[in-house]
């Protein structure tokens, strides 16, 4: 008897913790228009999260960005933006200034978000679960600088995490895209 109430309540305690965990689908984010976007809208694709900024060495990836998203963007694959101003104020803009650069500079087409924080005190919930073990579950990932990326499968897992100097159309991305 002693045994089946310890298990009992260890099967509660781990159900509560489960219950109390975010998963990526559980947010949800402004675009970069001010309109709610959950993110349970894009159950069933592969989604890139990558954080963005006009004004960086690493801002040509805009183009790959959208050429990746222009031939592998579909049912099964999303790439999502976000605007942040975390390193060296490299993106200063406002975000209808944000939107206009993108789309005049670079013909993006991707859904952008709103600007937010993607480190420090005011980070995002949702750059707070990227970034976090106890978040994600699966491993701590700091972003170092403009243009990280971050992988999600089609069910909201949280899959890999690669820095700035990680091409957009490398391999690495685009094998895990077409698998």
């Amino acid at each position: 008897m002693k045994t089946f109430v310890t298990t009992l309540i260890i099967i509660m305690m781990t159900t509560a913790i489960n219950a109390q965990q975010k998963g990526f689908y559980d947010f949800t984010v402004k675009t970069i228009d001010g309109k709610d976007l959950p993110l349970s809208s894009f159950k069933g694709k592969k989604v890139l999260v990558v954080n963005v900024a006009s004004n960086c060495g690493f801002t040509p990836q805009y183009a790959k960005l959208e050429e990746l998203y222009k031939k592998y963007g579909n049912d099964n694959f999303v790439i999502i933006g976000f605007p942040a101003n975390n390193f060296l104020h490299q993106e200063p803009g406002t975000n209808e200034e944000i939107k206009e650069f993108c789309t005049l500079n670079y013909g993006v087409t991707f859904p952008m978000m709103a600007k937010i924080s993607v480190k420090g005190k005011d980070i995002a919930p949702l750059y707070r679960w990227l970034t976090q073990k106890s978040e994600n579950g699966v491993e701590d990932a700091k972003v170092g600088w403009n243009f990280h990326k971050f992988l999600i499968d089609e069910n909201g897992n949280w899959i890999a995490s690669y820095g700035s100097t990680t091409d957009p159309l490398s391999l690495k991305i685009v094998d895990w895209i077409t698998k």
